[in-house]
């Protein structure tokens, strides 16, 4: 099967046992008494809006509205030792990434499948070579990392990391390529938990949640690829979704960028407005409304359903043979598909971007990743997951949340597609189990309830480079999002999680 060799926990394991699930103390005794909820819970509210944790309604859509983004009043327990560990690790994940991004052969031989089965990557995967065969006209490359774990309680005795307290460690959900969002609200998220334990008169519990600046990193990365660029009247270009619901994270990266540089100027476009608006010149700047764009950051583009018709992939196209930096360039985007994260867990494989000590870092995050390919393996695959489907979460190569099957419909889809190539446009990975805690989740217009949780931990990082030469590979700040415990997907944007910060304990 393709999986780690050195992953914690394989099929041998069962992760569906509730006896595995271990439960972590909040930081706070619970339940609060109800006068100091009533009190807190308005204030806490307060802040979070004046702050800028706001989203626009999805229904009853209002430009001029927002609404209170869901968010838990506590900090969320994290263990000190596995948070330092992928912080250490985030700039060697950012130059395996680049390295990927920039091995031909190895996307071609990982996607070759996939792209016969699905429509979406194999477009992706068109622009790559169109660009690829003309020649790049910007061989600089920005990557805006996030690189996702949860927390997991492995099999008794099956490595060191689990033997020593805290009994738990990480494992890598997925990592982001496109769009890696909530630099703004993974540091407000912190701040509006900074508030709260003050206002509840624990300024000694404020030491346990760590510095964030995720927003800086991000636009410190952004800044660094416009002056790359070497062109000042140029302008950085947001490429955003038709509508924006998550309007407040993608405005304060804006705002970041003029604080630190107010001669930058910052532009927002859909892909149809730069179809419609854009044009390259013959030494291939790209020119919007009379603009010359310096970096691309793509916050769409990473779904099917934001590319309405041909003009939107030509656009696509266009901003690819640009002279302009993306976030990310096409083949940025396609590293960061889930076929590739499979591949890249088959052993040996990482040696071939990292050295031999990096790579057994790095191979300790991943949990079982298997291939459906057509043959014995992917066959083997898809028996596991027919017999014990609560073990496993179906990946399509899909962004954006809500996207991943779970439970009895993974028999649903696998039963339908299990004798058709079809199947290839999926991965299978083994369901992490994280650990459950009690907090209280805050939404607009919902009373505010006690609730079992679990949480996801995002580490973000900034790399620049070419092919030959990347510039810098940094750490740029976390985010943590936490859902319901009985809830399977956990994207903010999505409706699906609530914003949260973390509180480290040793």
């Amino acid at each position: 099967m393709a999986t780690v060799g050195s992953s914690c926990c394989d099929g041998d394991f069962d992760q569906n046992d509730e006896t595995t699930t271990r439960v972590v103390e909040s930081c706070l005794p619970l339940p609060l008494p109800d006068e100091v909820l009533d009190d807190i819970v308005p204030k806490a509210k307060d802040f979070a809006l004046l702050h800028g944790a706001g989203m626009r309604y999805k229904n009853n859509y209002d430009p001029d509205t927002l609404q209170l983004a869901p968010f838990f009043l506590l900090p969320s327990a994290f263990p000190r030792r596995e948070f330092d560990r992928v912080v250490k690790l985030q700039p060697i994940i950012n130059i395996l990434m680049h390295r990927i991004a920039h091995d031909y052969q190895f996307l071609k031989d990982a996607l070759e499948k996939t792209i016969k089965v699905d429509d979406f990557t194999r477009r992706l995967w068109n622009i790559y070579t169109t660009v690829r065969e003309e020649g790049e006209a910007q061989e600089l490359s920005l990557g805006l990392v996030r690189s996702d774990v949860m927390l997991t309680k492995c099999r008794a005795g099956c490595c060191e990391l689990c033997q020593t307290p805290p009994y738990v460690t990480v494992h890598q959900v997925e990592v982001n390529t496109i769009a890696s969002g909530f630099g703004h609200m993974g540091p407000i998220s912190g701040s509006i938990n900074r508030y709260v334990l003050g206002e509840l008169r624990k300024p000694e519990l404020l030491g346990h949640l760590p510095e964030n600046d995720a927003l800086a990193g991000l636009c410190g990365g952004m800044i660094a690829a416009w002056e790359a660029y070497d062109c000042p009247k140029a302008v950085i270009l947001f490429v955003v979704e038709d509508v924006t619901y998550n309007i407040c994270d993608q405005r304060f990266h804006e705002f970041e960028i003029r604080r630190k540089r107010p001669d930058i100027l910052v532009i927002r476009r859909n892909l149809t407005q730069i179809s419609q608006r854009g044009h390259l010149t013959p030494d291939k700047r790209l020119i919007i409304d009379g603009d010359e764009i310096a970096v691309v950051y793509f916050r769409a583009g990473y779904e099917p359903g934001q590319y309405h018709s041909e003009a939107e992939w030509e656009a696509r196209l266009t901003v690819e043979r640009s002279r302009a930096i993306k976030s990310p360039s096409i083949h940025y985007h396609l590293a960061g598909t889930k076929k590739v994260q499979q591949e890249i867990a088959r052993p040996g494989v990482l040696n071939r971007f990292l050295s031999e000590s990096e790579a057994e870092l790095v191979s300790q995050l991943f949990t079982g990743l298997y291939t459906l390919d057509m043959g014995p393996e992917g066959d083997q695959a898809i028996q596991m997951a027919l017999k014990n489907p609560e073990r496993y979460v179906l990946k399509p190569q899909r962004e954006g949340g809500g996207n991943n099957i779970y439970g009895d419909e993974i028999k649903t889809v696998l039963e339908r597609i299990r004798d058709s190539q079809e199947r290839e446009a999926y991965i299978l990975m083994d369901r992490i189990r994280p650990p459950i805690q009690e907090n209280y989740l805050i939404r607009a217009h919902e009373p505010v309830k006690l609730a079992q949780v679990v949480s996801e931990l995002g580490i973000f990082g900034t790399v620049l480079g070419t092919a030959k030469d990347i510039q810098f590979s940094k750490f740029a700040g976390h985010m943590l999002r936490t859902k319901l415990s009985s809830v399977n997907e956990g994207g903010v944007a999505a409706g699906l999680g609530a914003l949260d910060s973390v509180f480290l304990f040793d």
